[in-house]
């Protein structure tokens, strides 16, 4: 039997009801899991501090001292004692509030003490309170804890049952004792020679009780390694499964529906990158394997234009395309884009959504199965039994992030040959995270925004300058522009002190009054219809600002808007704020996005709202949105679950990341099927993982 599968329960020193409440705090169940409950941080006390070295910032000190008094202080509660010891640059005070008898008979004056705590200040004098204290011998063999000493997460509940950090260590330290020579090895030796990497068995152990600072670092490198090792070979084996598995269909030709749209009706020439992209999906598209490609672009980077082009490629190949998008609006704006650009005569576009009449749904329906209509745009409504196509070969997913796998899957299975896949989406994904949450597909980038197209002046107001701001959007409106006002919050919140939007309709209603000026209110809570008709009032220049919450984030296409002024700014996400920016700049003249903020700013909220100002690249901002938030928060990264990695951290660890990534498909190039007798070992680890184990099992 495994050993790291037993049960804590039988390990020494547990017992019953420690492994209950490890079970309940922790999710601690097995040998193995206490082993992976790894430090978060580690106390350095490898070294010892001068007195005058000290400052109240250092988490802990370790203090070589001479003891030169002692005395109890005070009466009943207020009873303590305090002692002072003296080296060479200073004196520091210890303070006991607790076991003062028995500290006070064991403490020596005169003797020199290793004195370890937390450091603080009281009367300008350095201070400990009930420091650990270990007699010092000169020239005996061991003195004090000279080591990285692990700190481990614990709970109130776990430290009831002696389980703080020190009851962890002992755990972890008794395990390692009996079983590390039990931990085997998961990678091949060619791998652990080719990166040095330390061995699994001496990487456990050094990541709990590490020798020194070296091997700590040697244990952390091989560890991350491991983590990311085998998510990307995860990944990209099930990427040669689909591709082994999934046949796609051959889309052999370029027809009169791609020739006359290319030649006749695209209003704008193409971008570089927008033709390497439709390059790539044309190549994809003519193997016989089934695509999976994912399309990242900057809002308005021109990404439906390649969806519609790569969909007209399918209409000449004799087959049915759709796109399905995760909101009605969304849904719209993509049919309404699509539609301007084919015009009326040229080819049917359809729109499915959950307000798509009865009777319309019928002819729609019957349309899809005769193979008549081409195009369908939709929601949700797509993945409904009662649409079925009579040869679907193309689908668009937009912003599939908000979809689940058996949605999408719904979709894939409304044909006998599976469709090709074009996922794509407007929110920038930093590199790291694009080979992690989507590792299986080949991605596309779009970086460069179509010619004419002005980049977004983007400035930061606090408070104080509000008149200026009332000012410049009288400027813009008396221009014949239109102007987005997003707050944060619908009704007013007790915890946060946010303008909140009935607070700014009020305000925004005093300084635009009618009949000169009208406001469009759109927030969440209002109804589907209700919401339609106040954007369609801004759509169609009726309203010439609208004061909205973040549900216009997405979806929301009005050219001739040409300013959006984000209240409470630091509240916001960076990628939330370059979503928000995106609704301006889509047309020819010059566009704003103003930041107001008030002058309480936290670090995390300067770095944001100052990386606002400096760049209107998505995917520099993705990158430093990454390192603030961590990637368990950046949008639609929850679900996937690929990101709950235990040691490995995304934003930091980016060039180890690339290694894995290039050792792994080098693997695969030479030995797809892993027969090769160096790769047993990895070949073992998919039958591992077949049988639902973790593919990083200890032993």
């Amino acid at each position: 039997m495994n050993p790291f599968q037993t049960p804590l329960v039988y390990l020494k020193g547990v017992g019953q009801s420690r492994a209950e409440v490890l079970k309940k705090e922790l999710e601690l169940h097995t040998f193995e899991d206490l082993l992976r409950h790894f430090p978060f941080r580690y106390i350095d006390r490898t070294r010892f501090y001068k007195v005058r070295e000290i400052r109240e910032e250092l988490p802990y000190v370790q203090v070589l001292a001479r003891i030169v008094s002692k005395e109890v202080i005070g009466e009943k509660q207020s009873r303590r004692l305090v002692v002072k010891a003296k080296d060479d640059t200073g004196i520091i005070e210890l303070v006991w509030f607790k076991g003062i008898n028995w500290i006070e008979k064991t403490i020596i004056p005169g003797k020199v003490y290793i004195l370890f705590g937390k450091p603080g200040f009281f009367n300008m004098m350095p201070q400990m309170a009930h420091p650990e204290m270990e007699l010092y011998v000169p020239g005996a063999q061991k003195q004090g804890n000279l080591s990285l000493q692990p700190v481990y997460n614990s709970t109130e509940k776990l430290k009831q049952f002696s389980l703080d950090t020190k009851g962890i260590q002992k755990l972890t330290a008794a395990m390692l004792d009996q079983h590390a020579k039990d931990i085997r090895e998961n990678l091949p030796l060619y791998i652990i020679n080719q990166f040095k990497l330390l061995n699994r068995a001496d990487a456990y152990r050094n990541i709990h009780f590490p020798g020194d600072a070296t091997l700590l670092n040697e244990a952390l490198i091989r560890l991350k390694f491991e983590e990311l090792f085998f998510l990307q070979l995860k990944l990209l084996k099930n990427k040669l499964l689909h591709t082994q598995k999934f046949k796609g269909n051959v889309f052999d030709k370029v027809g009169h529906y791609f020739n006359e749209f290319y030649h006749n009706k695209l209003p704008f020439t193409l971008t570089d990158p927008q033709k390497r992209v439709l390059k790539e999906i044309r190549q994809d598209t003519q193997r016989g394997i089934q695509m999976n490609r994912l399309l990242q672009g900057d809002v308005g980077s021109g990404k439906t234009v390649v969806a519609l082009m790569s969909m007209l490629i399918a209409i000449d190949n004799g087959f049915q395309t759709c796109i399905m998008a995760p909101t009605e609006i969304l849904a719209t704006q993509h049919y309404q884009t699509i539609k301007s650009l084919v015009g009326d005569d040229f080819i049917e576009v359809a729109l499915l959504t959950g307000s798509t009449k009865q009777k319309d749904r019928k002819v729609l329906h019957q349309k899809l199965e005769d193979g008549d209509l081409k195009i369908l745009v939709g929601t949700h409504a797509l993945i409904e039994d009662k649409v079925q196509f009579k040869n679907l070969g193309f689908v668009v997913i937009d912003e599939q992030h908000r979809f689940g796998v058996e949605q999408r899957s719904k979709l894939w299975r409304k044909n006998i040959i599976p469709p090709h896949i074009l996922v794509m989406t407007a929110t920038p994904i930093p590199r790291t995270l694009a080979m992690t949450l989507y590792g299986d597909l080949d991605v596309s980038v779009i970086d460069q925004l179509p010619a004419g197209r002005k980049p977004i002046k983007t400035v930061h107001f606090f408070e104080n300058q509000r008149l200026r701001m009332f000012g410049f959007m009288k400027q813009e409106i008396a221009l014949g522009r239109q102007i987005y006002v997003v707050y944060p919050l619908i009704q007013e919140s007790e915890k946060l002190d946010l303008k909140n939007l009935e607070d700014g309709i009020e305000a925004m209603s005093r300084e635009f009054p009618l009949p000169n000026y009208r406001l469009s209110i759109v927030h969440g809570k209002m109804k589907p219809a209700d919401k339609d008709f106040e954007m369609q009032r801004f759509i169609k220049h009726e309203t010439q600002i609208m004061v909205a919450t973040t549900v216009i984030e997405v979806g929301v296409n009005v050219p001739n808007a040409s300013v959006m002024i984000i209240e409470n700014a630091e509240r916001f996400g960076l990628s939330q704020l370059h979503q928000l920016r995106g609704r301006v700049g889509r047309g020819a003249e010059q566009s704003y996005c103003i930041l107001m903020s008030s002058h309480k700013l936290s670090n995390d909220g300067k770095i944001r709202l100052d990386t606002m100002v400096k760049t209107n690249n998505g995917f520099e901002i993705s990158e430093i949105d990454l390192q603030l938030r961590g990637p368990g928060n950046i949008e639609g990264t929850q679900q996937s679950g690929v990101v709950d990695l235990k040691l490995a951290n995304l934003a930091t660890d980016q060039e180890l990341l690339f290694k894995v990534r290039k050792c792994v498909e080098t693997i695969f190039e030479k030995d797809p099927q892993l027969a090769h007798p160096e790769n047993q070992i990895l070949h073992h680890a998919f039958e591992v993982k077949n049988a639902g184990l973790s593919w990083d099992k200890i032993s």
